[in-house]
């Protein structure tokens, strides 16, 4: 294996030389750092980890906490930790995934070891217990997703309450007045999840500004969780002529208990759905839809890291708009049906 050594010697500089231009610790001229780098790939010169951490006092290594549990949406996850991965090696950085939820103990381990330059929390809750030992770590954090408290903590995420307010505007532009909303599980309400709450909060505002009747329930996972929850929803508002769906699990086994029992989509009930857009294709039907940007916004999430790790300014506060995409699944009702 080649050494610094031998890239030095190739590239006709010193070994400190060929150190600076792999940490950037120190200015190299264009040539220099040319010569250095076409030494590198000619020898196939792969410097330690290790000893390139310490050297630069930086790892290259973003850490992604993105606790599963068993409430949450994995294909979805795993969707926001592609684009942060994809973003990070544009950067030269990796990933290190951290998938157990430890609460602060995990957190504090990971950095106090050295063992990353930034961490990117996913899975955040309104009082999330974790922003205050956040708080006391050198390493700078970015959250998917907006605390109650996240002061001088960077954030990035879907506007959902603004989300909620555009499915309901789009079915109230097309004369629909009686809505149920099809949410997540109940323990994503129960930890106060901040994409759950704020996409509650912003459905019953949006509701009563536009002078809807509606009517929400959680959705437990599984084709019995389906039927109990659409159940509760057609016991407390009779006549719903259309379902806000924010909980992409729902979506299938929804779908197929509508045509089981007969109701149609869209001519007995239009849909507008809240997930990935690749999800909204590939139903039974092509759903409107509001798209959880997870590429965009993981790849916001590490932007923003990197320029804290510059010592660049950021906005603390990053929350994407909605962008909603009619397709097949929803219809214009007439004022009798109203």
């Amino acid at each position: 294996m080649p050494t610094i050594n031998d890239v030095a010697k190739a590239a006709g500089v010193s070994p400190s030389t060929v150190s600076y231009v792999l940490s950037g610790r120190r200015p190299i001229s264009a040539e220099t750092r040319a010569r250095v780098q076409a030494a590198i790939a000619e020898l196939g010169f792969h410097p330690h980890a290790g000893a390139r951490a310490l050297a630069s006092s930086k790892t290259n290594v973003i850490a992604l906490v993105a606790p599963l549990r068993v409430d949450v949406n994995v294909p979805v996850i795993m969707q926001f930790a592609t684009a942060v991965v994809t973003a990070a090696r544009s950067y030269n950085h990796d990933v290190l995934l951290l998938t157990k939820d430890e609460g602060t103990a995990g957190l504090e381990r990971v950095a106090h070891s050295t063992m990353v330059d930034a961490l990117i929390l996913m899975d955040l809750e309104r009082d999330d217990l974790r922003i205050p030992a956040l708080r006391k770590l050198k390493q700078p954090s970015v959250l998917i997703g907006l605390p109650s408290d996240h002061t001088g903590i960077a954030c990035v995420d879907l506007d959902f309450g603004a989300a909620a307010r555009e499915a309901l505007t789009h079915l109230a532009g097309h004369g629909h007045r009686k809505i149920g909303l099809v949410g997540p599980s109940p323990a994503v309400y129960k930890r106060q999840t901040t994409y759950a709450d704020r996409f509650l909060t912003g459905f019953l505002e949006a509701s009563a500004e536009l002078d809807l009747r509606t009517v929400t329930h959680p959705c437990e996972p599984g084709a019995e969780g389906v039927r109990s929850c659409l159940a509760d929803l057609d016991a407390e508002l009779d006549g719903i002529t259309a379902l806000v769906v924010h909980n992409e699990e729902a979506l299938r086994p929804l779908l197929d208990l509508l045509h089981a029992t007969g109701r149609r989509v869209p001519d007995d009930v239009s849909i507008v759905a809240v997930c990935p857009r690749d999800v909204a294709m590939a139903m039974p039907i092509n759903l409107t839809s509001i798209d959880i940007p997870a590429h965009d916004v993981g790849t916001l999430a590490v932007e923003t890291a990197m320029r804290l790790l510059d010592g660049r300014r950021v906005e603390y506060t990053r929350l994407l708009a909605p962008s909603l995409v009619e397709r097949d699944s929803c219809r214009e009702i007439s004022p009798s049906h109203r």
